[in-house]
């Protein structure tokens, strides 16, 4: 089976959820000849990564122009049960085509947010929604933990889906958690523009033996609203440059990396080299020493039938 993917790089309008939505309307409608069964958005597209914020806090001491901050971001961010995913979903359905893109989400509860990745199909609309087990660094200031619950995968049309966000893909058991569902199609949407991310891209193709969606934003800091570049002094222009690849489960790359530019990239990925590379190397296969490793993630739930 053969499958038209799309990969996102490009900014979105920053701290502005409603205006970020209808540019992913914008990017699809301008790709929709291109007959792209999925188009992948990066970490946090919506409402945007927060890179070089520290919301006026340190150790001990957090003042209330971060709180402010927080409470901005927090009111941009994505609900679930709101129509924000009915506007996605919407979109999903016109162009007859899977999106999965990253959002902080927020849980109108207890007020936490979480670095999320949300899964949507055309036909059924909302699928899914993976939660970041564990935010990097200061990310951790703003983002909540999610648990095993989060590691969701989907059995759909156009093969099975599913991935993790940023650092957790430097996590060998969480990578596990994708493998033993049988993932063909492994996204990874991300805020790291470094070349060696492409070496982890890499890597994960042929552990996984699956198809991998390398997705970052392009952003620079004069992108940002007057607004918001006061809290970002020390941060270069050009801070993040983009990266985004598509690389196939025998570890070579089939579109980009893009650098320095917005882009959208597009492969067709054909689904019988899975079972190809997996006649020298299967993780969860003929290489699975079961009778050495035990393998469980507490509360992951069974793959989804889409």
């Amino acid at each position: 089976m053969k499958v038209r993917v799309a990969v996102v790089q490009d900014s979105p309008i920053f701290f502005d959820k409603e205006k970020t939505i209808q540019k992913v309307r914008d990017i699809i409608t301008e790709n929709a000849d291109k007959k792209c069964e999925l188009f992948v958005f990066p970490e946090t597209f919506i409402p945007g990564y927060p890179r070089g914020f520290d919301f006026a806090t340190k150790i001990g001491n957090r003042k209330v122009e971060g709180k402010k901050l927080y409470a901005k971001y927090h009111s941009e961010s994505v609900d679930l049960e709101s129509k924000d995913i009915l506007l996605l979903e919407e979109i999903s359905k016109e162009f007859n085509t899977f999106i999965v893109i990253g959002i902080t989400e927020k849980n109108n509860i207890n007020g936490s947010l979480f670095c999320s990745m949300v899964y949507i199909s055309p036909e059924i609309g909302f699928m899914g929604v993976h939660r970041k087990i564990k935010p990097t660094g200061t990310e951790r200031l703003i983002w909540a933990e999610s648990d095993g619950s989060s590691f969701v995968t989907f059995d759909t049309k156009i093969g099975k889906l599913g991935g993790l966000i940023c650092w957790e893909n430097y996590m060998p058991l969480a990578r596990m958690a994708m493998y033993q569902k049988g993932i063909q199609i492994y996204i990874a949407p991300t805020a790291d523009a470094r070349e060696d991310w492409i070496n982890t891209m890499k890597h994960i193709a042929l552990e996984g033996r699956c198809f991998v969606l390398g997705c970052n934003q392009y952003f620079r800091k004069d992108m940002y609203p007057e607004e918001f570049q006061k809290h970002m002094k020390d941060i270069p222009n050009n801070f993040c440059e983009g990266g985004s690849v598509i690389i196939s489960p025998y570890g070579r790359i089939l579109e980009g990396p893009v650098f320095g530019e917005n882009k959208v990239l597009i492969a067709e990925l054909d689904l019988n080299e899975i079972i190809e590379t997996k006649l020298d190397f299967d993780v969860i296969g003929h290489y699975n020493r079961s009778d050495i490793f035990e393998f469980k993630v507490n509360k992951q739930p069974e793959i989804k039938k889409i």
